[in-house]
């Protein structure tokens, strides 16, 4: 049987600051459950320990506010392996809903090709990183009466992002703007967008 002092150093490493385990648990007394879920009942943390260490487990304080203190037996590195998982799950979600979010770029009817580049440079940017883009046309006083003048500007637009992009929404009005919603090509089959391209020849 490994040494209880061997034993508390190798079980220290990588320890939360929020879970007090093993040796690091202060109070004279705990409530222990075991690794099954079982209630053991009120025992002296050094008892504790000694059982956890032999099963091969550890003590792990994790009802610090109870009187005594909740610890349970289990096997530390999972259970914050198992946490860290579920962390970096949640993470991904949340990465994966922001990226769905509609992001949206903004173009003047009177663009010149220089900026109107830089703001296609952008919309790609943005699809690939997962993002769905709004590119949006501002009419400004009497240009809302030219709305092909716009449609010129969405269909350069689509021109340059050739068929890094599909599109999910067809341009239409928003008010004083020409809008289309436009999508990554992930190159696989989709029965939602059609390719920019059918927007520069239509």
């Amino acid at each position: 049987m490994i040494c209880t002092k061997i034993f508390s150093v190798s079980r220290s490493i990588n320890i939360a600051k929020d879970y007090r385990v093993n040796q690091r648990v202060k109070v004279p007394e705990v409530r222990l459950v075991d690794e099954k879920g079982n209630q053991l009942g009120v025992k002296s943390v050094r008892d504790a320990i000694t059982l956890a260490e032999g099963r091969g487990l550890d003590l792990v304080e994790v009802a610090p506010s109870a009187s005594p203190p909740v610890c349970r037996i289990m096997d530390y590195g999972r259970f914050r392996y198992e946490i860290d998982r579920k962390e970096r799950n949640a993470r991904k979600v949340q990465k994966a809903k922001s990226n769905t979010e509609i992001r949206e770029v903004r173009l003047k009817t009177r663009i010149s090709v220089h900026d109107r580049t830089s703001k296609s440079n952008q919309v790609k940017r943005l699809l690939t990183e997962g993002a769905k883009v709004k590119v949006s046309v501002m009419f400004r006083g009497r240009e809302i009466t030219h709305p092909e003048v716009g449609m010129e500007v969405l269909k350069a637009v689509a021109k340059d992002l050739g068929e890094e992009a599909l599109v999910e929404k067809a341009p239409s009005f928003e008010g004083r703007f020409l809008t289309m919603v436009l999508i990554p090509n992930r190159q696989k089959p989709n029965t939602t967008g059609q390719s920019t391209a059918s927007l520069v020849t239509s």
